[in-house]
Order: structure tokens, then C-alpha cells, then sequence
């Protein structure tokens, strides 16, 4: 019973583990889209601070389930 708790756990920190390397990786794409522009843009801006709030959420949810090397 404990080890399909285990493997459960593991198969759900793996998911997070890669979301949160998605997420990252969408944040910082923005971001570098964001440096090009030479005027303000509200849409560009709008979608790094979105990729921005998802990546953190995560970031902070893995805290919370303590993953070690993420």
C-alpha cells in the first residue's frame, strides 16, 4: 500500500517537476520578447507577468511538497 503512495508521489513530482521547466522556460521566452520591443506594449507585458505568476505558483507549490533537486 505504501508503494503505490510512493510511486504516486513520484509520478506527480515528475509532472510538477516538468511543468515547472515548461513554465520557466515560457517565462523567460517572454521576457526576451519583452527586451526587444522598443515601445510599450500591454499584451507583451501582460504575458511575462501571467508566465511570471505561473512559474512562482509552482516554484512554491513544490516547496510546499518539499522536492529536493527541483
Amino acid at each position: 500500500m505504501f508503494g503505490r503512495k510512493r510511486k504516486l508521489k513520484k509520478e506527480f513530482d515528475d509532472r510538477l517537476h516538468t511543468l515547472m521547466m515548461e513554465t520557466k522556460e515560457e517565462w523567460e521566452r517572454a521576457k526576451e520578447i519583452e527586451s526587444y520591443l522598443n515601445d510599450y506594449d500591454q499584451e507583451v507585458i501582460a504575458r511575462r507577468l501571467i508566465a511570471e505568476s505561473k512559474h512562482f505558483y509552482l516554484f512554491k507549490e513544490a516547496k510546499a511538497r518539499r522536492l529536493g533537486a527541483y
